[in-house]
């Protein structure tokens, strides 16, 4: 049997001081809340009589419109669950408002399918990731948007940072998912304007850091003797290869076959993966050393130069595969660098992406110009590039303040 009651939503404050009063609907301990489109001042509710207090004008009024609307409510319950014994307080809301509410988990589910048919394979697989965080979280899929209020999410964020352990920016990304289904189901006008609860939160991007291997680190790593089997010689190598090979990140080395590097010229040709843009560079001799490392007489033009993707015909067929494969690589590569920084007593966990950090700053540092940084790097907008520029002018300020007084 479902309970009734009246409740003061205080979480729900607006500009003025009132509160909405809300039918609050408990059926198989699953908690459901209905507008009655009244709201007072703490000191006009009576809790415990459930009635509007003398003190407003409009008392009699107001008791009166909250009484019908509780015994309509009432008996719409019961003629439901005469037809269904088995409602949930969900469908029971429902019913008494007249109209379907909806279910934020079941939109997300159509809406990610739909996001699959415009969007990278990757970013639809982090959208997933972050609903199912955010499931895990309130621990059932019963839940309409309208039960997605500010507080929750203030929750939602505190559990983040305190049990999780996240970052902001982390955070930042987290609830990118959850605002982009409020704002997709409000154009599709399946809620009101007015309900969009992240207008409420108030993170701050933090400024992201840019860390990289000096010239010291980076010989530790080049020479340090691998002793336990597997792959991470080659992730090693890999790695190194990026630092002068322009940053090439991780999906595009890995990717990288013979048939896109002109080993007379020592250039690369490739469409870039996040970009989709065709890259032309010279690679550094050292890169060049690393290739030839991995050259064999009889080497297809058409297989991978480091032999981490093994299966191309695998690879090639379907943009699912692609990112399936690239990612289950990079998750073992993340694996043995972060290994080899521990071994090395590197203060900061070795991951591919500090090779692109490390070539930006070690270009910068040695002379070269930004733009052609910009360019090595296929940076869509230069402004990107400074921000390496930024870390060598600190290197710079701390110089000045180290050696002259």
């Amino acid at each position: 049997m479902a309970s009734l009651k009246f409740v003061l939503r205080l979480q729900k404050e607006d500009n003025t001081g009132h509160y909405p009063i809300y039918i609050r609907v408990i059926k198989d301990r699953k908690t459901k809340f209905i507008t009655t489109g009244v709201k007072l001042k703490v000191t006009e509710w009576d809790e415990e009589n459930q009635r509007v207090k003398k003190n407003h004008q409009n008392s009699a009024r107001i008791n009166a419109l909250l009484l019908k609307k509780l015994s309509d409510a009432s008996g719409m319950i019961a003629d439901s669950e005469r037809k269904t014994n088995n409602i949930s307080a969900r469908r029971l809301k429902e019913a008494i408002k007249g109209k379907p509410t909806v279910n934020f988990f079941e939109y997300a589910d159509t809406r990610l399918n739909k996001l699959a048919l415009t969007h990278s394979i990757s970013t639809c697989r982090n959208y997933k990731m972050d609903i199912k965080k955010f499931e895990n979280y309130v621990n059932t899929r019963d839940l309409d948007f309208e039960d997605i209020t500010a507080l929750l999410l203030s929750d939602y964020i505190n559990y983040l940072r305190k049990v999780r352990g996240n970052s902001t920016n982390t955070i930042i990304g987290s609830l990118k998912a959850l605002s982009h289904m409020f704002t997709s189901a409000n154009n599709e006008d399946l809620i009101p304007d007015t309900l969009f609860p992240f207008k409420k939160i108030r993170l701050k991007k933090e400024r992201g850091t840019r860390t990289f291997l000096d010239n010291d680190q980076l010989e530790k790593l080049k020479n340090y003797k691998i002793e336990w089997a597997g792959k991470c010689g080659i992730f090693r190598d890999m790695f190194i290869f990026a630092v002068y090979a322009g940053g090439l990140r991780f999906s595009d080395v890995v990717s990288l076959k013979w048939s896109e590097y002109d080993l007379k010229e020592h250039r690369i040709t490739k469409t870039i993966k996040k970009t989709n843009r065709q890259h032309q560079f010279k690679v550094a001799s050292k890169a060049s050393e690393i290739i030839a490392k991995y050259k064999k007489q009889n080497s297809n033009p058409e297989q991978f130069i480091f032999p981490v993707l093994e299966d191309v015909a695998f690879f090639e067929k379907s943009k699912e595969n692609k990112s399936k494969e690239i990612a289950r690589a990079n998750s073992l590569c993340g694996f043995h660098l972060r290994r080899l920084g521990k071994e090395l007593k590197f203060p900061f966990s070795l991951t591919f992406h500090l090779s692109r950090h490390t070539f930006a700053t070690n270009a910068l540092r040695n002379g070269m110009r930004i733009e052609y940084v910009s360019k090595l790097m296929d940076h869509g907008d230069i402004s990107t590039t400074q921000i390496y520029a930024k870390i060598i002018s600190h290197e710079l300020d701390d110089a000045v303040d180290k050696y002259i007084y």
